[in-house]
């Protein structure tokens, strides 16, 4: 494929400021890093978090790149050269026309919100996957097309790594892609490219704010899968949102595209009504656009109830009967770190739950006490490098709902896994001002506070 002809992937979406050089150069491959620079490729300049791409572009013509895409002005480029506007978003566009354009050539089911986003792919997955078709899954555990599944170093990957994925999972015979859209993969454009036929918003609650700065900034980032939907050639596009959320009442009000509204506080389209919730999973009875039928869950918990109704609505819009969804629900008995109970044949329950914020921890913990009939035995941590102000929220929130509570190290990342503890501890203290009678210990060591709560756990207990 020519530059040329690549560059059509830029009408109308992103402005093409400087032509230099013969356009018309062949191009087989496209990087935005100088190190897999290669004869025929194309490198694309982005301005990074933390490296600015144009500083390398001497180094990816050293290592063989035939054109360069520029957001700045360069001189001496002894390729053909072209500046745009916007070259983080011309990423993703450029990726998708090189790869054959594959969100035009399968379903795409995105899924953005603080929690729920794992659970409901999951869900969803097994839902479409009932009606007869291979699915893909993009998300924080892993990504799966047809039997592989393939490590995640992002929630949702880079640009290009993105559109490759997509292009792999149309030539194995998929027919639909769900995947987990991340505020940091919106604001940075790597879904640039993507046009999707479903997009959910499970909720939104401090996290990120690292990144973000502020949560209206992160709302905005999540509002940008929905207003998203207008463009593209596709038909039959439909937002699904809890309105529960105060955020998502907003999305309703900006989407360009038909809703459904989820919730169970809320007048909606999908409700769940006469909740029951056991540690054996989950039973209501679904109020749906298209009727109500009862639904049983091996998923433990309220905050499953909501990714259920997520996942029954995407569904439902897909072609689902209810007999198809009652069938396939049946068949999801757990997600691999959301409230994923551990059997060893101990006498009591062990639960491991990925919850990384406070609102998640709350929901886990709410779950929990609904469903216990012993102690709480809470062990957490929380994330180095990640948004710092949500640690004492967190210390705060594990001990309202617990019995007793040890404070222990997530993965410190580049941090000094004291000073998290510390500035964790400092809500934990606050906590105990008002529950003084909650056990409290702090151990650094993972291992040695996991084994801690399992020696000191009794029959009816909760871990």
């Amino acid at each position: 494929m020519t530059l040329a002809t690549l560059l059509h992937a830029l009408d109308g979406r992103v402005k093409v400021l400087e032509r230099q050089g013969d356009l018309d150069v062949s191009v087989k491959a496209i990087t935005d890093d100088s190190r897999t620079a290669s004869s025929q490729s194309l490198f694309v300049a982005v301005q990074g978090e933390r490296v600015d791409g144009h500083r390398f572009i001497s180094a990816a013509l050293k290592g063989g790149a035939s054109a360069v895409i520029t957001q700045e002005a360069v001189s001496g480029v002894s390729v053909p050269c072209v500046r745009v506007e916007d070259s983080r978003k011309a990423l993703g566009l450029l990726g998708s026309r090189l790869y054959g354009d594959p969100s035009s050539r399968i379903r795409m089911i995105g899924i953005t919100g603080t929690n729920g986003k794992t659970t409901t792919t999951y869900v969803c997955k097994a839902l479409l996957e009932r009606l007869g078709g291979e699915v893909g899954l993009i998300g924080t555990v892993g990504y799966q097309i047809g039997t592989s599944t393939l490590p995640a170093a992002h929630t949702t990957p880079g640009a290009l790594e993105l559109q490759r994925l997509l292009a792999e999972m149309v030539t194995s015979g998929c027919t639909t892609a769900v995947m987990e859209v991340s505020s940091h993969a919106l604001a940075q454009d790597r879904t640039s490219g993507c046009e999707y036929d479903v997009a959910v918003f499970s909720n939104l609650t401090q996290d990120h704010l690292d990144f973000h700065k502020t949560m209206e900034d992160y709302f905005q980032a999540k509002l940008r899968l929905f207003t998203g939907l207008a463009e593209g050639y596709k038909k039959n596009k439909r937002a699904i949102i809890n309105v529960d959320d105060s955020y998502g009442s907003q999305i309703v009000e900006h989407s360009p595209v038909p809703v459904w509204t989820y919730a169970l506080k809320s007048k909606a389209d999908l409700r769940a009504e006469n909740v029951r919730l056991s540690i054996q999973g989950t039973t209501f009875t679904a109020a749906t656009p298209v009727g109500r039928f009862p639904i049983e869950s091996h998923l433990v918990g309220e905050h499953n109830v909501y990714n259920l109704l997520a996942a029954i609505g995407v569904a439902l819009h897909e072609g689902a009967s209810p007999d198809h969804i009652r069938q396939a629900v049946d068949k999801v008995f757990n997600v691999p770190g959301r409230f994923e109970r551990v059997v060893a044949g101990q006498p009591f329950t062990v639960v491991v739950d990925y919850a990384h914020t406070e609102d998640a921890l709350v929901r886990l913990l709410i779950a929990a006490e609904v469903l216990k009939t012993g102690r709480i035995i809470t062990v957490f941590g929380c994330g180095g490098d990640r948004d710092r102000g949500k640690r004492p929220k967190m210390g705060a929130a594990a001990v309202r709902h617990s019995d007793v509570v040890i404070l222990t190290s997530d993965n410190p990342r580049t941090e000094n896994p004291h000073d998290i503890l510390a500035q964790v501890e400092v809500g934990v203290v606050e906590g105990l001002r008002q529950r003084p009678h909650v056990q409290y210990r702090k151990r650094a060591d993972r291992r040695q506070a996991i084994e801690e709560a399992i020696r000191e756990a009794q029959g009816s207990d909760m871990v």
